[in-house]
């Protein structure tokens, strides 16, 4: 099975993840793999962005390797979105609370419930509890997007 799953993904690769260079080459007008690695983990986004429970790993999140996203960042506020595994968000929260402790988890802590599978994730302006994998577009509300997967 490993060997099938292989070969599936150097098919894949080979026909989607070439980049067009400049000129011709030996290597018929592309990048090899080995570069476009290289390229592609430097400034990776994800496409779809995924929040998700305690038990979805985190990575880049594609549509084939749905995974959440740990880069996230608030257009509106400007902060760094945090997470937090095995917790959600008591309902008496509001803006002011976040505003005034993020991000600071000992200040945190008194509005927060433990409650296995679920993430709570927070900025200074919006907070989600998540316990099942949700492609963040689905919600109007939130102004998180992904700023970018390093190395």
């Amino acid at each position: 099975m490993a060997d099938d799953l292989d070969e599936l993904l150097d098919e894949v690769e080979s026909k989607f993840c070439r980049l067009p260079t400049r000129g011709g080459g030996k290597d018929g007008g592309y990048f090899t793999m080995v570069s476009f690695n290289i390229i592609f983990l430097k400034s990776c986004r994800c496409c779809p962005v995924y929040l998700g429970g305690s038990s979805t790993p985190h990575g880049i999140g594609t549509n084939i390797s749905q995974r959440t996203c740990d880069q996230l960042r608030c257009t509106a506020c400007d902060f760094r979105v945090l997470h937090y595994d095995d917790y959600l968000w008591d309902k008496s929260c509001d803006y002011l609370f976040f505003r005034n402790n993020m991000p600071e988890l000992s200040k945190l802590r008194v509005k927060m419930m433990k409650k296995e599978g679920t993430r709570a994730y927070a900025c200074q302006c919006t907070w989600r509890s998540v316990d099942e994998l949700t492609d963040l577009s689905t919600d109007r509300q939130l102004r998180w997007v992904c700023s970018k997967h390093k190395e």
